[in-house]
C-alpha cells in the first residue's frame, strides 16, 4: 500500500502495473480536490422559488444588485440566500445579514433556522446601526473612537444641543432661534444627505436663514462636544462606519475577510 500522510482527503484507486500477490489488488492513494466534493443541498431551492428569486439566491461570489418591488418576495429571497450559502458549505460566521429593524432581523434569522436548522445560529445579523456599533467598538480607534463610547438617542442629542445653545447665549436672541428638535433635524439632514448646512437651511428651513451663522457655530460646538465626551448619535454610527470602510485599508480588509458575504 502506497500513501501520503500529507494528503488530507484521499481515495483508493487500482494500480495495475504493481507486482503484488495475485489475490490482492494493489492500490495507491490519490488526493481528492475540492471540485470532486459536491455538497448535497438539504432543500430544493429551484422548487421553492420562482425563476428570478432562484437566480438571486444561487448567484455566485461577488457583488449583486437585486431590484425588487413590494410583494415580490424580497425577504423570502434573502432568507433562502442565507440558507443556500450555508447549505453550499459557507461558514455561517462569514455571513452578515443587515436589515432596518431589530424585529425584522430576528424574524429573518428565525426563518433561516426553520429552513436549515441550528447551522444558522452563527450568522451575524442585525440592523445597520447595531452592526455599525459592533464594528466601531472593535475597529474605531483608527478614527479616534474609543470602544467605551456612549450612544445618544434622539432625546439625548437634543438635550446636548439645548445645553450648548444656552451656553452660547443663543436663547437670548431677539428673533426666535430654532428649537432643539428642529436643530437636531437640520444637523441630521446634513449628515444623511452629505450636504452643507447652508444648502439644507435655505432649501428646507428658509425661515431660519437669518440664523445661519449661529447655527454653524452651534453645529461645530456640537461636534466638538461629542468628540470630547466620546458620544455618538445615530447618524455618527453610520457616518463613521462609512469612514472606517473607505479611509482605513487594513480595517477594510479585516472586515471584508471576516464577512465574505453580506446583504440586506
Amino acid at each position: 500500500m502506497l500513501y501520503s500522510a500529507a494528503s488530507p482527503v484521499m481515495r483508493l484507486i487500482p494500480k495495475p502495473d504493481a507486482i503484488m500477490d495475485r489475490d490482492i489488488k494493489p492500490y495507491i492513494l490519490k488526493r481528492t480536490t475540492d471540485q470532486d466534493i459536491v455538497p448535497k443541498l438539504s432543500l430544493d431551492y429551484a422548487r421553492a422559488l420562482n425563476a428570478q428569486q432562484y437566480a438571486a439566491v444561487t448567484a455566485g461570489d461577488g457583488p449583486a444588485l437585486v431590484i425588487a418591488g413590494a410583494g415580490s418576495g424580497k425577504t423570502r429571497t434573502l432568507v433562502h440566500r442565507v440558507a443556500y450559502l450555508i447549505d453550499s458549505g459557507v461558514d455561517p460566521s462569514h455571513i452578515l445579514l443587515l436589515t432596518f429593524t431589530r424585529k425584522s432581523s430576528e424574524e429573518m434569522l428565525e426563518r433561516v433556522g426553520a429552513l436549515i436548522g441550528s447551522r444558522s445560529q452563527r450568522v451575524c445579523g442585525g440592523t445597520f446601526h447595531s452592526v455599525a456599533n459592533m464594528l466601531l467598538r472593535r475597529y474605531g480607534r483608527v478614527l479616534g473612537v474609543e470602544p467605551t463610547f456612549t450612544i445618544m438617542d434622539r432625546g439625548d442629542a437634543e438635550d446636548l444641543i439645548a445645553l450648548l445653545r444656552a451656553q452660547m447665549g443663543l436663547n437670548e436672541k431677539d428673533k426666535r432661534f430654532p428649537r432643539k428638535g428642529t436643530i437636531a433635524e437640520i444637523y441630521s439632514k446634513c449628515e444623511n444627505t452629505l450636504r452643507g448646512l447652508e444648502e439644507i437651511v435655505l432649501e428646507a428651513f428658509s425661515h431660519f436663514a437669518d440664523h445661519l451663522d449661529d447655527l454653524g457655530k452651534l453645529q461645530r460646538a456640537y461636534h466638538a462636544a461629542k468628540r470630547q465626551r466620546q458620544l455618538l448619535d445615530y447618524d455618527d454610527l453610520l457616518v463613521l462606519l462609512r469612514d472606517l470602510l473607505s479611509k482605513d485599508e487594513p480595517t477594510q480588509r479585516a472586515i471584508s475577510e471576516r464577512f465574505r458575504y453580506s446583504g440586506g
